[in-house]
Parts: structure tokens; sequence; C-alpha cells
């Protein structure tokens, strides 16, 4: 049970709450932009909706029978909007493509491939200023260097830029420099890190750890938005299974389920998903048409000279081509791929 209040008065709130202890029912005061919501369980919540929904401070109370109760479709049965650098939007008709290096390794570097991206109809630019590798022995990112770079470049193109947060000692870093924050798919359940991010103001791309169900991954979404940051992007990037001819099996099926059980959007990595860049754009056009609010697509000057991901990633001239192939598919769903010209 939720129960959300609009303006309440801190009397209003604690005659909620000792009410809830007299039901033994467990609560947590949750503030969300200007609303208060008090999330209650027990195992018997639901017999008490009537009950809170009269009483002063109120706005309504929703019974929930998920266990991500905020970012349940119960809760919202509206799609949530989600505002990145003041002109991209995550959750609406249009569908955001992000594009950039896997790793950021120079400023010409990124310069180049945020002008080939644009250029082709990409509206954000992403880049790993920390990236965390399986190897201790592997580049392991320019750190503050890349957040300074990728930041640089982000505002001398006019594009909002994204990067991984790997360390919570590194938010309010990472914060100050880019427009959104990702959490990758090792981290999706570092809960520590979880609950860091929700203090922040900036909008959190949320990856699908690779051995994860389609439950936690909402679960780690929950962690975020109980914690007062509603603003959150879920990302399908591919799953581990038996298959050894990709670099993960990317599960089509996960965006059309995570946008039926949840208000958030819901965007896809086909890079990752795959790690073989003959295979982006088909998994590309397929995640647009299942329902992809957006995609995120690592692009490298020279793939084959790479510091990171080289395989999976395309060559401003396929990026290009993606683009092209995947606005056809958005038209004929009536959506709209980036900022292409279709038109």
């Amino acid at each position: 049970m939720i129960i959300i209040m609009n303006a309440p008065t801190e009397e209003q709130i604690n005659r909620i709450l000792s009410k809830l202890v007299v039901n033994n029912l467990e609560a947590k005061t949750i503030a969300i932009q200007d609303k208060i919501m008090i999330t209650a369980s027990g195992g018997a919540e639901a017999r008490h909706t009537e009950l809170y929904s009269r009483m002063p401070g109120v706005e309504r109370v929703v019974a929930v029978s998920t266990p991500f109760k905020l970012v349940s479709r119960e809760f919202c049965a509206d799609n949530t909007l989600v505002h990145v650098g003041g002109s991209i939007t995550f959750g609406g008709k249009n569908i955001p493509v992000i594009a950039g290096p896997c790793a950021v390794e120079s400023y010409e570097q990124v310069r180049q491939t945020a002008a080939a991206v644009k250029d082709a109809g990409a509206v954000m630019l992403r880049g790993g200023a920390f990236k965390p590798r399986t190897s201790p022995y592997s580049f392991q990112g320019l750190e503050q260097d890349g957040l300074e770079i990728l930041s640089a470049v982000g505002r001398e193109t006019g594009m909002p830029v994204i990067t991984e947060l790997t360390d919570p000692r590194l938010l309010d870093s990472v914060d100050q420099h880019v427009d959104m924050i990702q959490i990758g798919a090792r981290n999706m359940q570092n809960y520590p890190l979880l609950k860091e991010v929700a203090r922040s103001k900036k909008p959190i791309l949320l990856k699908r750890g690779a051995a994860s169900t389609i439950e936690e991954w909402l679960m780690a979404a929950e962690y975020i938005m109980s914690g007062g940051n509603d603003q959150i992007v879920l990302c399908e990037r591919g799953i581990r299974t038996f298959e050894t001819y990709t670099r993960n099996t990317f599960d089509v099926s996960a965006v059309a389920l995570a946008r039926h059980l949840s208000h958030l959007p819901v965007i896809a990595d086909p890079s990752h998903g795959t790690g073989n860049w003959r295979l982006v754009t088909p998994v590309a056009k397929a995640a647009v048409a299942a329902g992809a609010d957006g995609l995120i697509i690592e692009v490298h000057p020279c793939p084959e000279e790479a510091m990171s991901d080289g395989p999976q990633s395309l060559n401003p001239v396929n990026f290009s081509q993606l683009m092209k192939e995947t606005s056809e598919v958005a038209k004929a769903i009536g959506r709209k791929l980036g900022e292409t010209w279709y038109e």
C-alpha cells in the first residue's frame, strides 16, 4: 500500500504513521518532488486502503501487489517522462539515441565521435571515464581527466552527456560534469551506490545486470525511487546465457515486459547486448519494434584501435546507417527516432 499526500502538515503525516504502527504495518516516508509518500507493508495492508484514504492530507491510496511498489504500473498507470538536459525526454513519442565511445581515450577521439553521431541524429553523448573491467590489467579509463574531456565536448557540441558512476565516493564529482548518471550492469545490485545516487537530482540510467531477473532489475530501480529520485530510465543490455556466439543474449522480451510492469521508460543497449558490431543494427531495430523508449550505442572513429569494446563498436558510417534503418521502424509504429530526418 502506498499513501500519497499532497503538501501535508507534519501533524497529518505523524497521525498516519501512528495509525500504521497500531495496525502492525511497517512504514517508510518518501519525499518525491512536492509529494510525500508513505509505503506500508505487512501482509494485510490492502484491507486498510479505504481507512487511510479518508484521513486528512491524503490525496489517494494505492494498493500494490508487486514487491516493486513505486516503479510499478499499479502505482502509476501513465508513462513517466524523464527529462535530460532541458531538451530531451525519455518515455514520450520520440525515441532519443545516446551514442559515443565505450571509453574516453582522448579529447580528439571524443570530439570526432560527438560530431559524427550528432550529425547522424543522436541527441546525447556517452563516454566512460571510470571503466570497471573484468581484468585488473585492462584499461580502467582516464578517470577525472576523462570526465572533464567528456564534459567539455558535451558543452562544445551542445549535447547532454552521460557516464557511468562506479563508486559512491565519486558521486559529487560526476554529478558536476554530466547530465545523466549511468549505473552499469556490474553495479545494478550495489545497494550503497543505488542509495547514494538516489540523492542526486540528475536522471539515472539503470542497466540490467548480466544475470539478473526482471524483478531484481525493477527492485534495484525501487531503491533509487524510494530514496527520492523518480527520474529513472531502465536499460536492457543483454543477459548471460549458454550461447557463445554473442557476448550476451539480448532479451527483447524484457523491453516489452518491463514497459508493461513499470511506468519507467525502457531503453536498449544492442552494443553490449550482442558484443558484435554486425548485430547492433538488427537488434536495435528489434528493440524499437518491441517498444524501446531509446537506444544507447557504442561508436568509435576507428573501432579496431579502441581501448575498450572495439568489436561491438560501430564506426560513424555504420552508425549513420543504423539511424536511417531504425528510423523507418520507428516511423512504422508511429514514433520518431532521435532528431532524424524522415518527416
